[in-house]
């Protein structure tokens, strides 16, 4: 298992596994992963490395890049709309619901959960309003974003990046958990009208070899999405 450890500040850390990265984030109480890898199945014992404060998992989705070392954990936070998406995978553990609005305290550090589906329907972004960072998930990212296949729904990823700006003003940058990092604020806006002109048929597309299924590739320069109409 290839993976790298990032110290971002004092109390945070990127964990690099792949082609995907999960987070570790403390405050003066807790501890929390935020996704749990997707080669490494020790992202627990990883983040207990790193600190000593309890630990709990919280999954921003629950595509598999996103829940390597579930199966470390007894329970986890999750949108409960993302269950169906979890319980194909037969990794198990219990799912304690989070839901918009809610807020994980982690001592001197509130955290606060932003439904976002359309990208999976449980997808949810994390605000961490005394950092001014907001953790995206899969859905704001300048790589591209999955829009194929069980569970997506480009619609609903229209509305939610256009909720998403309803918090224009409280983060500085988004930590996604594929392409750059991190990555401004402004790109909520351009995938929301992306994924319209997408929509519109206004964007070229290309198809390409994905796993052994052939894909369809829309490049809007600054990002893009795989997308079957």
């Amino acid at each position: 298992m290839n993976y790298e450890i990032v110290k971002i500040n004092e109390n945070s850390w990127r964990i690099e596994d792949g082609g995907v990265r999960f987070f570790l984030l403390a405050g003066s109480k807790k501890a929390l992963l935020i996704d749990s890898g997707m080669e490494v199945n020790n992202a627990k014992e990883i983040a207990e490395s790193l600190t000593d404060l309890p630990l709990s998992l919280l999954n921003t989705h629950a595509d598999r890049d996103h829940t390597g070392s579930n199966a470390e954990f007894e329970s986890f936070y999750m949108h409960p709309d993302e269950e169906p998406n979890y319980v194909k995978d037969g990794i198990g553990g219990t799912i304690i619901p989070v839901n918009e609005g809610d807020v994980l305290d982690l001592g001197g550090r509130p955290l606060e959960i932003i439904h976002i589906p359309g990208h999976t329907p449980g997808s949810i972004a994390i605000l961490d309003r005394n950092a001014r960072v907001l953790i995206s998930g899969d859905s704001v990212q300048n790589g591209h974003v999955f829009m194929f296949g069980p569970f997506r729904n480009i619609e609903n990823y229209i509305k939610s990046m256009e909720h998403l700006k309803a918090w224009d003003g409280t983060y500085d940058e988004v930590w996604p958990s594929h392409g750059d990092i991190p990555v401004s604020p402004d790109m909520v806006g351009k995938l929301a009208e992306g994924a319209k002109e997408v929509l519109a048929g206004k964007v070229a597309s290309h198809k390409e070899e994905f796993h052994g299924m052939s894909i369809t590739i829309y490049d809007l320069g600054y990002a893009g999405f795989l997308y079957e109409p």
